[in-house]
Protein backbone atom coordinates (compact mmCIF):
# COMPACT_ATOMS: atom_id res chain seq x y z
CA UNK A 1 0.00 0.00 0.00
CA UNK A 2 1.30 3.48 -1.00
CA UNK A 3 1.69 5.94 1.82
CA UNK A 4 0.13 9.39 1.76
CA UNK A 5 3.62 10.89 1.71
CA UNK A 6 4.54 9.00 -1.48
CA UNK A 7 1.22 10.00 -3.10
CA UNK A 8 1.94 13.67 -2.38
CA UNK A 9 5.44 13.38 -3.96
CA UNK A 10 4.05 11.61 -7.06
CA UNK A 11 1.28 14.20 -7.39
CA UNK A 12 3.85 17.01 -7.14
CA UNK A 13 5.99 15.45 -9.88
CA UNK A 14 2.97 15.01 -12.15
CA UNK A 15 1.86 18.62 -11.56
CA UNK A 16 5.33 19.95 -12.33
CA UNK A 17 5.51 17.80 -15.49
CA UNK A 18 2.10 19.08 -16.62
CA UNK A 19 3.23 22.68 -16.12
CA UNK A 20 6.37 22.04 -18.19
CA UNK A 21 4.38 20.40 -20.97
CA UNK A 22 1.78 23.18 -21.01
CA UNK A 23 4.51 25.81 -21.27
CA UNK A 24 6.15 23.97 -24.19
CA UNK A 25 9.31 23.28 -22.19
CA UNK A 26 10.47 19.68 -22.09
CA UNK A 27 13.12 20.09 -19.40
CA UNK A 28 13.97 22.68 -16.76
CA UNK A 29 16.37 25.23 -18.17
CA UNK A 30 14.83 25.14 -21.65
CA UNK A 31 12.66 28.17 -21.04
CA UNK A 32 12.77 30.80 -23.80
CA UNK A 33 15.60 33.29 -23.41
CA UNK A 34 14.62 36.72 -22.14
CA UNK A 35 17.29 38.28 -24.37
CA UNK A 36 16.08 39.27 -27.84
CA UNK A 37 17.40 36.98 -30.57
CA UNK A 38 19.02 38.72 -33.53
CA UNK A 39 16.85 38.60 -36.64
CA UNK A 40 19.58 39.80 -39.00
CA UNK A 41 23.21 39.01 -39.62
CA UNK A 42 23.80 42.77 -39.96
CA UNK A 43 23.85 42.76 -36.14
CA UNK A 44 27.23 41.01 -36.34
CA UNK A 45 28.81 44.16 -37.80
CA UNK A 46 30.78 46.06 -35.17
CA UNK A 47 30.63 49.85 -35.52
CA UNK A 48 33.69 51.59 -34.10
CA UNK A 49 33.19 54.38 -31.56
CA UNK A 50 35.21 56.71 -33.78
CA UNK A 51 36.71 56.46 -37.29
CA UNK A 52 40.17 54.95 -37.41
CA UNK A 53 42.79 55.99 -40.00
CA UNK A 54 44.27 53.04 -41.90
CA UNK A 55 47.62 52.42 -43.54
CA UNK A 56 47.71 52.18 -47.33
CA UNK A 57 48.73 48.94 -49.02
CA UNK A 58 48.58 47.95 -52.67
CA UNK A 59 46.39 45.27 -54.19
CA UNK A 60 45.77 44.56 -57.85
CA UNK A 61 43.01 44.91 -60.40
CA UNK A 62 42.10 42.43 -63.14
CA UNK A 63 44.56 44.13 -65.51
CA UNK A 64 47.32 43.65 -62.89
CA UNK A 65 47.59 47.40 -62.20
CA UNK A 66 48.34 48.18 -58.55
CA UNK A 67 45.83 50.27 -56.63
CA UNK A 68 45.09 51.29 -53.04
CA UNK A 69 42.10 52.69 -51.11
CA UNK A 70 43.01 56.30 -51.92
CA UNK A 71 41.56 55.70 -55.38
CA UNK A 72 38.09 55.32 -53.88
CA UNK A 73 38.04 58.22 -51.40
CA UNK A 74 34.73 60.04 -51.36
CA UNK A 75 32.76 56.78 -51.27
CA UNK A 76 31.78 54.33 -48.56
CA UNK A 77 33.91 51.28 -49.32
CA UNK A 78 32.98 47.72 -48.40
CA UNK A 79 36.26 45.82 -48.45
CA UNK A 80 35.34 42.14 -48.50
CA UNK A 81 38.28 39.78 -48.00
CA UNK A 82 37.61 36.32 -49.43
CA UNK A 83 39.15 33.21 -51.00
CA UNK A 84 37.99 30.41 -53.30
CA UNK A 85 38.89 27.78 -50.67
CA UNK A 86 36.65 29.39 -47.99
CA UNK A 87 33.07 27.97 -48.10
CA UNK A 88 31.43 30.86 -46.13
CA UNK A 89 33.18 33.34 -48.46
CA UNK A 90 31.82 31.58 -51.53
CA UNK A 91 28.36 31.45 -49.94
CA UNK A 92 28.51 35.24 -49.49
CA UNK A 93 29.56 36.11 -53.08
CA UNK A 94 26.14 35.92 -54.85
CA UNK A 95 24.57 38.28 -52.28
CA UNK A 96 27.54 40.65 -52.60
CA UNK A 97 27.07 40.58 -56.37
CA UNK A 98 23.39 41.53 -55.97
CA UNK A 99 24.30 44.25 -53.45
CA UNK A 100 26.82 45.76 -55.89
CA UNK A 101 24.02 46.09 -58.46
CA UNK A 102 21.69 47.82 -55.97
CA UNK A 103 23.99 50.40 -54.38
CA UNK A 104 24.49 53.90 -55.75
CA UNK A 105 27.98 53.59 -57.17
CA UNK A 106 28.57 57.32 -56.94
CA UNK A 107 28.44 56.98 -53.13
CA UNK A 108 29.33 53.33 -52.42
CA UNK A 109 31.93 50.89 -53.67
CA UNK A 110 32.12 47.16 -53.17
CA UNK A 111 35.73 45.93 -53.17
CA UNK A 112 35.86 42.15 -52.94
CA UNK A 113 39.54 41.24 -52.64
CA UNK A 114 40.68 37.63 -53.05
CA UNK A 115 43.66 36.45 -51.00
CA UNK A 116 44.14 33.32 -53.13
CA UNK A 117 47.88 32.74 -53.65
CA UNK A 118 47.44 32.11 -57.39
CA UNK A 119 45.52 35.37 -57.82
CA UNK A 120 43.36 35.87 -60.86
CA UNK A 121 44.61 32.65 -62.51
CA UNK A 122 42.45 30.69 -60.10
CA UNK A 123 39.85 33.32 -59.20
CA UNK A 124 38.50 34.17 -62.65
CA UNK A 125 37.82 30.53 -63.70
CA UNK A 126 36.34 29.90 -60.26
CA UNK A 127 33.90 32.83 -60.56
CA UNK A 128 32.90 31.56 -64.00
CA UNK A 129 32.28 28.09 -62.56
CA UNK A 130 29.89 29.38 -59.87
CA UNK A 131 27.87 31.50 -62.30
CA UNK A 132 29.42 34.88 -61.48
CA UNK A 133 31.49 35.63 -64.62
CA UNK A 134 30.96 39.39 -64.31
CA UNK A 135 31.67 39.63 -60.59
CA UNK A 136 34.49 42.15 -60.25
CA UNK A 137 37.09 40.95 -57.79
CA UNK A 138 40.42 42.49 -56.87
CA UNK A 139 43.45 40.46 -55.83
CA UNK A 140 45.97 40.35 -52.98
CA UNK A 141 47.90 37.10 -53.52
CA UNK A 142 50.81 38.25 -51.34
CA UNK A 143 48.40 39.42 -48.62
CA UNK A 144 49.81 42.94 -48.48
CA UNK A 145 46.55 43.95 -46.80
CA UNK A 146 47.54 41.94 -43.73
CA UNK A 147 49.37 45.16 -42.79
CA UNK A 148 46.01 46.97 -42.79
CA UNK A 149 43.44 44.38 -41.66
CA UNK A 150 43.58 41.17 -39.62
CA UNK A 151 43.09 38.31 -42.09
CA UNK A 152 43.16 35.29 -39.78
CA UNK A 153 39.40 34.93 -40.23
CA UNK A 154 37.60 35.24 -43.56
CA UNK A 155 35.18 36.20 -44.90
CA UNK A 156 35.75 39.58 -43.36
CA UNK A 157 34.26 42.91 -44.41
CA UNK A 158 35.82 46.23 -43.44
CA UNK A 159 33.78 49.39 -44.03
CA UNK A 160 35.58 52.63 -44.78
CA UNK A 161 33.91 56.05 -44.70
CA UNK A 162 34.34 58.57 -47.56
CA UNK A 163 37.43 59.93 -45.81
CA UNK A 164 39.04 56.48 -46.11
CA UNK A 165 38.83 55.70 -42.37
CA UNK A 166 37.75 52.39 -40.90
CA UNK A 167 34.29 52.78 -39.31
CA UNK A 168 32.98 49.22 -39.01
CA UNK A 169 33.93 45.61 -39.56
CA UNK A 170 32.66 42.06 -39.39
CA UNK A 171 34.78 38.92 -39.42
CA UNK A 172 32.04 36.53 -40.43
CA UNK A 173 29.53 35.73 -43.16
CA UNK A 174 26.81 38.35 -43.61
CA UNK A 175 23.56 38.03 -45.54
CA UNK A 176 23.90 41.08 -47.81
CA UNK A 177 20.46 40.30 -49.29
CA UNK A 178 18.98 41.62 -46.03
CA UNK A 179 16.38 44.27 -46.91
CA UNK A 180 18.04 46.64 -44.42
CA UNK A 181 21.57 46.35 -45.86
CA UNK A 182 21.48 49.57 -47.90
CA UNK A 183 19.85 51.53 -45.06
CA UNK A 184 22.55 50.19 -42.75
CA UNK A 185 25.29 51.41 -45.12
CA UNK A 186 23.76 54.88 -45.47
CA UNK A 187 24.81 55.77 -41.93
CA UNK A 188 28.44 55.79 -43.05
CA UNK A 189 28.01 58.13 -46.00
CA UNK A 190 29.07 61.46 -44.50
CA UNK A 191 31.09 64.36 -45.78
CA UNK A 192 31.23 66.67 -42.78
CA UNK A 193 29.97 64.42 -40.02
CA UNK A 194 26.33 64.66 -41.17
CA UNK A 195 24.57 61.77 -42.84
CA UNK A 196 23.72 62.43 -46.46
CA UNK A 197 20.41 60.93 -47.67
Amino acid sequence: MISKKKLVVVASIISASMLLIESGVAYPGMQPSQKPVSQTSLDKIIILEQPFPIAQANFSQLNNDQIDFEAFKGKVILVNMWATWCPPCVRELPALDRLAKKIDQTQYMLLPISIDGAGQEIVQPFLQSIGLPKFESYFDPKQNLREVFPLETIPATFILNPQGELVAYVRSYVDWDDENAITFLKQFYTTTGKVVD
